[in-house]
């Protein structure tokens, strides 16, 4: 009778774990470590889910979320502004870091240390889109510096080759990814913060209303989530040997998520939580988007974000 009990007990538990599939974008990387370590640690199973990450551009990541093919997706919080703006029901629920990475980075040959030095500057970038994109509108307005009083230069995903041949003075890209790369070559770099005109919060976990309307599940998931982010936070070479598993040797190496853990937290994030957002932050960077002309001028940052998932006190 014993062995019949415990049987039915591990069959039940097994027929418990319910699936979960988390879109993580593009490829296998280091920056998504936090996921990694929690389903590594045993964070995703101890709430009661098998957990499944599937990689893929956030544009082909967003429309699985909406079909109900996939659960939550790792993307940009203006992935979940502008997916409301075309009527989808979505709303980011946790924040993987607390601010954008993104960058202006240059030569310091080219002595560009301020904004007003890109005037008469060719600037490259990877494209008029995006947060990134974004966020240098936010600058250029903030500094009164029009378009036209520089080139901007598509150039697609080559930055770091472009700025390093002279083919642009200065490139759009992220503090934890080119700027790094250049140090560790041993060549002086200069970046410009492009925060302070667009305090945004980088990437994090949107889910669509099935999730939101599940307010006990979608607890469970982001609990997992934030105590991913806390071992990451707390052990980032332990977490980085964890998250190589999945990402293996041309996924990163631990210089990037060394340089990517002050983004994962914050004063706020100290008061509260790791994966709280700023409600201060959301409500400077949507009026940022208000100006631009991105969201309608009714539109309140509460329509885009909610901390009300989180579990306050995992550091």
């Amino acid at each position: 009778m014993k062995h019949a009990a415990l049987l039915t007990l591990l069959l039940t538990g097994v027929a418990a774990a319910k699936p979960l599939t988390i879109g993580l974008g593009y490829i296998p990387n280091v920056q998504f470590t936090p996921f990694y370590a929690a389903d590594a640690m045993g964070h995703y199973k101890s709430e009661g889910f098998e957990v499944e990450f599937k990689h893929g551009f956030v544009s082909e990541l967003m429309p699985l979320l909406l079909q109900g093919k996939i659960d939550a997706v790792v993307g940009d919080a203006e992935d979940a502004i502008f997916a409301q703006a075309q009527g989808a029901k979505v709303k980011y629920v946790l924040a993987m870091y607390q601010k954008l990475p993104v960058t202006i980075f240059s030569l310091s040959s080219k002595d560009i240390v301020k904004a007003s030095d890109l005037k008469g500057k060719t600037l490259g970038i990877p494209g008029a889109f995006g947060a990134s994109y974004i966020a240098l509108q936010a600058l250029l307005a903030k500094n009164k510096i029009k378009e036209t009083d520089l080139q901007i230069a598509p150039i697609g995903f080559t930055q770091l080759e472009a700025v390093k041949a002279g083919r642009v003075d200065a490139a759009l890209g992220f503090i934890n990814n080119e700027p790094l790369i250049l140090r560790q070559q041993n060549t002086k770099v200069n970046t410009l913060d492009l925060t302070s005109a667009y305090p945004m919060v980088g990437n994090g976990v949107i889910v669509s209303d099935r999730l939101l309307k599940d307010r006990v599940t979608l607890q469970k998931i982001l609990r997992a989530t934030q105590k991913g982010l806390a071992y990451t936070v707390s052990n980032p070479q332990k977490a980085f040997e964890v998250g190589k598993k999945y990402f293996g040797s041309a996924g990163g190496d631990i210089s990037v998520l060394n340089a990517s853990i002050n983004l994962m937290r914050s004063s706020y994030t100290n008061k509260t939580a790791l994966g709280y957002s700023d409600p201060s932050s959301w409500a400077k960077a949507v009026n940022v988007l208000k100006n631009l002309g991105k969201v309608p001028a009714t539109a309140k940052a509460s329509d885009f974000y909610s901390n009300a998932y989180l579990t306050k006190g995992i550091r």
